[in-house]
């Protein structure tokens, strides 16, 4: 975090049991996992952002809202882990509900932003002012359901509305760097949409971790 600069980094597929909160370097770590080392969300703070935390809901293994206090508003963090594309419709919509829980946890006139691993690509066709055409790849189903959720709840898909190489896009690649897909997404809720100046990937933020639990 402190290479590239980060007060805030989202985890996803953290495989960590339980939920709850560590230190360790100086950083507060907020974990949501489940019974099983798998699946599992996280978002890692450093000391500044720590000091305003208000609260953390732990909703699932897939869904963890962080809640920070600003003035003259809070800030609210939902960090994701969705299902992969083939999981079946029950685990989708399941889900979609625990994001719609997540959501109602906040007030409508803070920002939130909505970040992590979807698997889903939405593709470079633009819908509305939900999705813009920077961004990589073909629309697949759970891309579709993914824009469904979005439009219903009034959230922008920031990170394909900025023209960037596709370097920069992708967020995903397969065993060998055969495939790269774009299936991570940063979203914000749309009357803050100017809030969020930038979002792209850096290929050189790429570490292999091996996270123990403690």
């Amino acid at each position: 975090m402190e290479r590239m600069k980060l007060n805030i980094l989202g985890l996803s597929e953290v495989r960590w049991k339980g939920a709850g909160k560590i230190t360790s370097g100086g950083h507060e770590i907020i974990y949501s996992g489940g019974t099983e080392s798998e699946k599992g969300v996280g978002i890692i703070v450093d000391q500044t952002v720590t000091k305003a935390i208000k609260v953390y809901w732990a909703l699932s293994d897939r869904v963890l809202l962080v809640k920070i206090a600003g003035k003259p508003v809070d800030l609210n963090i939902i960090q994701v882990y969705a299902p992969t594309a083939n999981s079946n419709d029950e685990d989708l919509d399941k889900f979609y509900d625990e994001l719609d829980t997540a959501k109602t946890q906040c007030k409508s006139q803070d920002p939130l932003i909505i970040m992590g691993d979807f698997n889903a690509k939405v593709g470079t066709e633009k819908v509305d002012d939900i999705v813009g055409k920077h961004g990589l790849g073909i629309r697949n189903e759970p891309g579709e359901k993914l824009i469904e959720w979005c439009q219903t709840n009034n959230i922008i898909v920031r990170n394909t509305w900025f023209q960037q190489p596709p370097r920069r896009k992708w967020t995903w690649k397969s065993p060998g760097d055969e495939i790269r897909n774009q299936i991570d997404y940063m979203m914000i809720s749309k009357r803050y949409r100017n809030a969020l100046l930038l979002a792209k990937t850096y290929p050189s933020a790429i570490v292999t971790v091996t996270m123990s639990q403690w």
